[in-house]
């Protein structure tokens, strides 16, 4: 097979902290090349240096067999190689065709040929099923789209390998069979692809090869077709993965949290949540699938009073807790396992041990009057390390110096040591590697049989169907359906999240 691309040696490091340490890479022509690995095992590094956002401190890139200076991502679009990131570089209040076009010369000096680059657009639109309204603004398209156009651009300039960090993190199930349909179109026309995932399961449905890395260097490498899931898991953290039970066990019983026709409006003031109506039963998962941007963090921060509702109710125990402060949700029993583990869950610059108490603090023992009792906090951080076998130099230690993992550890800990009756879970495992996701699927099992009601929004509908005991299908803030675990279909919720209704055609109120 001919090599696209060689990757040999490759060392960087961030201060003291090594990403990648003398890794060889390869991807060959007309081969698709999934990359897997704990969170923080270098691969999104690796491809970063490949398309020029870093420069590597030792090793070499060969590309068509020749040894290049990559600088920036200038030099590696001119070399062949696209990248599409986790998070796309799209421009908002441009339309399709700018996006796509933006940056480039054109062949008309300062005039710019719209009427060609629309052409040539819907020629590779067509060719590789990424069929998109050249006109339509970016603010108007769906998070799938968006996609498309980010594919479009690179392959508007010609690249020869395309790197996709993360692409199925935000598309429902038929989107990410679109997908995979284009990179498989990609690979027969003879181009490499690289896909970074930490989805196993789409690994093995898409790649040729996989490239394992853990600690900053391969771990293991194994053609798809001799490999399998269980494998590539202890290639990845080093032990076995206990899958979840198929069937969970045990029986939901009385409604511990009631929401009826509750509204509430995102940052630009735009409504995004209309009417959302259900019921948390004690002893149960109720998960919350759909594509991000469609209420989801709305939802979590109305029930959390970190936003205000516009309308409805939210009932806990017959006492009415919207727009109550997010001091008093938590005083009456309600734990928030939040979205943003940086920003709402932690406060990075203090020390370990006051993350853990940080939401009860003013409760004995850990204060006497307007006074902190040090000892007692100390004691008490100390004790939750050991049960959640959270890593740090000690309780002292400032939590920003903290892995991924070990953040969202933090949070369970002082979240589930109060043992709340309801648990609000927000993207609980996003970014964290197969290990640590399996630690915290768990944990949220374990509060489920100790009779507490976890409602879990969640982006990745594997997992939601996993853990839940109940699934709401949520699009653009309405309920589309809601679904008994015995009549849980991947597309079936894959199109309710697409905007589909049930059989009837209304969206139920409860199932």
């Amino acid at each position: 097979m001919e090599q696209l691309v060689g990757m040999k040696g490759v060392r960087k490091s961030f201060l003291r902290t090594v990403a990648n340490d003398g890794i060889d890479f390869s991807v060959g022509r007309s081969e698709v090349v999934s990359l897997l690995g704990e969170n923080g095992a270098g691969k999104t590094t690796l491809m970063r240096i490949l398309y020029g956002m870093y420069t590597l401190d030792d090793g070499e890139i060969r590309i068509g067999g020749k040894t290049v200076d990559i600088g920036s991502p200038k030099d590696s679009i001119a070399l062949g190689i696209g990248m599409v990131h986790q998070h796309f570089t799209l421009v908002r209040t441009l339309t399709v065709l700018e996006n796509v076009i933006l940056g480039l010369p054109s062949p008309k000096g300062f005039r710019l040929d719209y009427a060609s680059a629309r052409t040539r657009i819907k020629e590779i639109s067509a060719k590789y099923g990424l069929e998109i309204d050249t006109e339509a603004y970016i603010w108007q398209l769906s998070v799938g789209e968006r996609q498309r156009v980010e594919i479009l651009k690179a392959l508007y300039r010609d690249v020869n390998v395309l790197i996709l960090d993360e692409p199925t993190a935000v598309l429902t199930p038929q989107e990410a069979q679109g997908l995979f349909k284009t990179l498989r179109i990609l690979r027969d026309e003879g181009k490499g692809v690289v896909f970074i995932s930490h989805k196993l399961q789409e690994v093995m449905e898409i790649s040729d090869r996989i490239v394992v890395l853990r600690n900053g260097k391969v771990s293991g490498q194994q053609m798809k077709s001799e490999t399998t899931k269980e494998e590539l898991a202890r290639l990845m953290v080093g032990r076995d993965i206990v899958e979840l039970p198929a069937e969970l066990t045990g029986t939901p019983k009385e409604a511990l949290l009631s929401v009826s026709s509750l509204g509430a409006e995102n940052n630009q003031g735009i409504q995004a949540l209309k009417g959302v109506s259900f019921s948390l039963h004690a002893g149960e998962i109720l998960g919350v699938a759909g594509v991000a941007g469609n209420g989801q963090t709305e939802l979590e921060q109305v029930l959390c009073g970190v936003r205000s509702a516009t309308s409805g109710s939210v009932r806990y125990h017959g006492q009415e807790l919207a727009n109550a402060s997010p001091k008093e949700i938590i005083d009456a029993g309600i734990g928030r396992i939040p979205e943003d583990r940086m920003e709402a869950g932690l406060v990075l610059d203090l020390p370990l041990m006051e993350n853990l108490v940080i939401e009860f603090f003013d409760k004995a023992p850990f204060s006497r009057g307007i006074l902190l009792n040090y000892r007692a906090i100390e004691r008490a951080a100390e004790e939750l390390m050991r049960e959640y076998s959270i890593k740090a130099a000690g309780v002292h230690e400032a939590t920003r110096t903290l892995s991924g993992g070990n953040l969202q550890k933090v949070i369970l800990a002082r979240v589930l040591s109060r043992n709340p009756e309801v648990i609000i879970a927000s993207q609980p495992t996003r970014g964290l590697d197969v290990g640590a996701a399996e630690y915290i699927h768990n944990k949220l099992l374990e509060q489920r049989e100790r009779g507490a009601g976890i409602l879990l929004l969640s982006e990745d509908l594997n997992e939601v169907i996993a853990l839940s005991d109940r699934i709401i299908a949520l699009y653009e803030g309405r309920i589309m359906g809601i679904v008994p675990r015995s009549k849980f279909d991947l597309e079936e919720i894959g199109l309710m999240m697409a905007g589909s209704t049930t059989e009837d055609g209304n969206a139920p109120s409860e199932v």
